[in-house]
């Protein structure tokens, strides 16, 4: 595919596809033309406010077509855009826009009292634009009166390698969030890699229940269909009924997803396994998917889930297994067209097959770097291979198997304990829904494993009797030596476990831990 950019993509296909629906929200369609309309309207009332290419425009909203225009119009008229978490208090959505150097903000209505503070906090944001009825200040435009504006656009000269069409910003585990600077190439190729990797057809429909401001859910939910013809469904929040509802009233076709989801999924009433009948198959990643719950997945459903991997730097799919073809359960298969993988240890030199060490990526997808962060920029790559903080290996096909993050890696007497391991184990035990391993700093073994879990509704267990069922399955340095029972594991906005949390439960970083627990 030659060098184009998002805008270039799009009125490229756009003749292919004009009539037909490429949006369904709330229950209400919108065709490709219309996308077409209203996104160049968002992008002529933003140039004639003075927005302009290389200024960066945050986006705070939840998963609707809304997004997408205001996404979209934000890139049309040559800006960047810089989506936000939602689920972020107001300190943090302030860090992240004054970061940024952001000149304007799209903001969802049910976020205004947060956003009415940022007057103090981000004095550099000059424009407010509010997506529904409730103003933060009396000033911000409506939404609708941007969407019925009639503002000539002057397409801008764009440069797809140059140019950056979006700033995500990484959670971080420590420190401040960093934002990935995504170009025009970056994210065009990793939209056509995923079409081809998961064998994608323009009469495919999307379900987009992740959120659309995650690297994941706007790679593959919102920007590969709207440039490849595909239809999407966005939905503003994940409620395993509604999403059951969806699928089926929508004839849902593919369900991308992370492994939270999916377990919820399976303690639905046995009467919503019939809603699940038009997916083709599913998507995981974000994620290790743990192999207990996919064939419980599979087995129920009958639908087969096809694990993937990317970090947000890398646009973000880097691997997935490929859709009708090899699929082997544990991997994240093999890179998708236009990226290459490889096995690195510590001093950037790659190791052989089977061997563990850092998964690192080069290709069309990897970012341009970390805005106003060049040090940061440099440790994160070995020459031209990105660092994913992964730890893996491959196989002689060329499939990719993640051990664990490299941060999370736990030494106990000198010996490697990969919490995934253990929690592999942890997710077949039948008492268990929910499980998550940590390190602790010990005075005698360096480490010790600390695992989390929450049980199944009307299931009991307790530490002795995990740890028993740990014995038969690990290595002694492998079972956990504290077992600490919570509701629900804590979670992103994207469903993934949040292990840093888990070591703030415990006061892990400062190794103080005045829980009580089982300490044999």
């Amino acid at each position: 595919m030659p060098q184009l950019t998002l805008p270039e993509l799009f009125e490229n296909n756009l003749a292919n596809c004009a009539d037909r629906i490429a949006i369904r929200c709330n229950g209400e369609s919108l065709s490709f033309a219309d996308f077409d309309q209203r996104s160049r309207r968002v992008a002529g009332f933003l140039q004639q406010l003075g927005i302009q290419k290389g200024n960066r425009v945050g986006l705070y909203c939840i998963n609707s077509d809304a997004f997408a225009l205001a996404y979209y119009g934000i890139i049309r008229c040559g800006a960047t855009v810089v989506t936000i978490n939602t689920l972020l208090n107001p300190k943090e959505v302030a860090y992240i826009l004054n970061d940024a150097g952001a000149r304007a903000l799209f903001y969802f209505d049910a976020f205004a009292e947060g956003v009415s503070t940022l007057n103090a906090n981000c004095p550099q944001l000059e424009h407010y634009f509010c997506m529904g009825q409730h103003r933060a200040h009396d000033q911000d435009t409506f939404w609708n009166d941007i969407l019925s504006s009639d503002n000539p656009l002057t397409p801008p000269a764009l440069n797809a390698t140059k140019d950056t069409a979006a700033i995500l910003y990484t959670s971080g585990t420590t420190g401040q969030p960093k934002g990935a600077m995504l170009s025009h190439l970056n994210l065009v190729s990793n939209i056509d890699a995923a079409r081809q990797a998961m064998l994608l057809a323009p009469d495919d429909v999307i379900l987009v229940v992740l959120p659309m401001f995650h690297a994941f859910a706007a790679t593959l939910g919102m920007l590969m269909p709207l440039h490849f013809g595909c239809r999407f469904v966005p939905l503003p929040k994940f409620d395993p009924q509604l999403v059951a509802n969806t699928l089926a009233s929508e004839k849902i076709t593919v369900l991308p997803a992370v492994p939270s989801m999916y377990n919820l999924l399976l303690r639905l009433p046995e009467a919503f396994t019939a809603k699940f009948d038009s997916l083709r198959f599913c998507i995981s990643g974000a994620a290790a998917m743990p192999q207990a719950v996919m064939e419980q997945f599979e087995q129920r459903f009958g639908k087969l889930i096809y694990e993937g991997d990317g970090p947000t730097e890398c646009s973000p799919i880097t691997s997935v297994n490929p859709v009708g073809g090899k699929r082997k359960l544990g991997s994240v298969g093999p890179p998708v067209p236009g990226v290459e993988m490889k096995i690195m240890d510590d001093p950037g030199q790659e190791l052989p097959i089977g061997d563990t060490g850092e998964i690192c990526v080069r290709g069309p997808n990897v970012m341009q770097g970390y805005w106003n962060r060049p040090e940061e920029t440099r440790e994160s790559f070995f020459g031209d291979w990105f660092r994913t903080g992964d730890l893996g290996h491959t196989d002689e096909d060329g499939y990719f198997f993640i051990v664990d993050r490299k941060k999370d890696l736990i030494i106990v007497n000198g010996m490697n304990v990969y919490p995934r391991v253990i929690e592999e184990t942890l997710y077949k035990h039948p008492p268990i829904a929910e499980a998550a391993v940590v390190g602790e700093p010990h005075e005698l073994h360096g480490e010790i494993p600390v695992a989390y879990v929450a049980l199944k509704p009307d299931e009991t267990a307790d530490a002795n009797s995990i740890r028993k069922y740990c014995q038969t399955c690990l290595g002694r340095h492998e079972v956990p030596r504290k077992v600490f029972f919570l509701d629900q594991l804590p979670k992103n906005a994207a469903g993934k476990i949040l292990k840093r949390e888990l070591r703030k439960h415990g006061e892990l970083e400062r190794g103080v831990d005045s829980r009580e627990g089982d300490k044999s």
